[in-house]
């Protein structure tokens, strides 16, 4: 999160590569075994931060100016498209997917940043304490992922945002991450085809197909 520009692999920005093409590729290849399982479910962990930035089309590797929070949020958006198209073309093979936000936490997450900007941003104070309204503790921000893994009122549901051990409504206009839901263009079909298919092409994977028809 909020990491220095890095380059990996062929050039790809490193926000993006491993918060969401590692996990891309890694389910596709993972795709005949949970096929094959009973109800497998995939959960994409995302984040209020997908609030921070679309997927940045005509630039997605940031090759015309880099910005720590848009990349990160651009890659939190990443992570709920894939979300909405594996479950679209999954579906019928038993494989649900499911994005979540977990919460505010104060983890290892936060190592890029200076206590500087984390006192800023309000999160911490001085001396170093959580003082961020609503921020979870690492058990309580696992809880809406175990949820949407193991929860039988997902049963024959998918492609949704969850966020407190429940699926997000859309935000309204103008709202900000700290009002939760999700952004439209976060769960909007067509991008998360659209995505699929670049992130195809960027790998050179697609072992479950593009396609949801």
């Amino acid at each position: 999160m909020a990491a220095p520009e890095r380059r990996v692999g062929p050039g790809w920005e490193s926000q993006f590569a491993t918060n969401h093409l590692g996990h891309y590729v890694l389910v596709n290849l993972l795709f005949p075994l949970l096929a094959s399982a009973d109800g497998a479910r995939v959960v994409s962990y995302s984040s209020a931060g997908h609030f921070l930035s679309d997927i940045r089309w005509d630039d997605m590797q940031f090759e015309h100016g880099y910005d720590k929070w848009q990349a990160y949020g651009q890659s939190k958006t990443a992570d709920v498209l894939f979300a909405v198209h594996l479950d679209a073309i999954a579906k019928d093979r038993g494989v649900r997917a499911f994005a979540v936000h977990p919460g505010g936490i104060i983890t290892d997450l936060q190592r890029h940043m200076t206590a500087e900007e984390q006192i800023a941003w309000g999160w911490i104070d001085a001396e170093g304490n959580v003082v961020g309204p609503g921020f979870k503790t690492p058990s309580q921000g696992a809880a809406t992922g175990l949820w949407a893994a193991t929860s039988p009122l997902l049963e024959n549901r998918g492609g949704v945002y969850c966020e407190d051990c429940d699926i997000a409504p859309l935000a309204r206009p103008g709202a900000s991450g700290k009002d939760g839901g999700v952004r439209d263009y976060a769960v909007d079909p067509q991008n998360a085809e659209r995505l699929w298919r670049a992130s195809a092409q960027m790998t050179g994977v697609d072992l479950i197909g593009t396609s949801a028809t």
